[in-house]
C-alpha cells in the first residue's frame, strides 16, 4: 500500500487521494481503500482468540453487511452442516454472533455488537 496515502492521527486512518487520483484512477483508490479495511477487520479479529474458519465466518459476514444463513457458510467455506453449526454455535456463544431468525432452529445469524464495523452505517 502506498504509505503517503494513509496517516494515523489521534487513532483515527486517515486515506488522502488527490481529484486527479479519484479521477483518473477510481479502481486503485478503491483498493486502498479495501486494503486499509481488510488489515483494521482481520486486525481486530486476530485480536480475538478466533479459529481461522470463526475469522472466516465473521469476514463472510461483515463483507455481506447483512444476515447469514447457516446454508451460506456451508456453501463459503465448502463444511458439512454439523461443522457449520458448531462453529456458529461456538461464536454466538463468543457473542460475536447472534441469532437474527428463529428460536429453536436459526435460520440466520447477525454480526453481535463486539465486532466492530468498518463503516458504520
Amino acid at each position: 500500500m502506498e504509505r503517503q496515502n494513509q496517516l494515523v492521527i489521534d487513532g483515527w486512518t486517515v486515506i488522502r487521494f488527490s481529484y486527479d487520483q479519484v479521477n483518473e484512477k477510481p479502481r486503485r483508490c478503491q483498493q486502498i481503500v479495501q486494503q486499509v479495511i481488510g488489515r483494521w477487520v482481520s486486525d481486530e479479529l486476530d485480536q480475538a482468540a478466533l479459529s481461522l474458519l470463526e475469522k472466516e465466518v465473521l469476514r463472510l459476514a461483515i463483507r455481506k453487511g447483512e444476515e447469514i444463513s447457516p446454508i451460506e457458510v456451508e456453501k463459503y467455506l465448502n463444511l458439512s452442516d454439523k461443522t457449520v453449526k458448531n462453529i456458529l454455535s461456538q461464536l454466538v456463544d463468543k457473542k460475536m454472533l447472534i441469532p437474527a431468525s428463529g428460536t429453536k432452529r436459526i435460520r440466520s445469524y447477525r454480526l453481535g455488537d463486539q465486532v466492530k464495523h468498518p463503516i458504520d452505517e
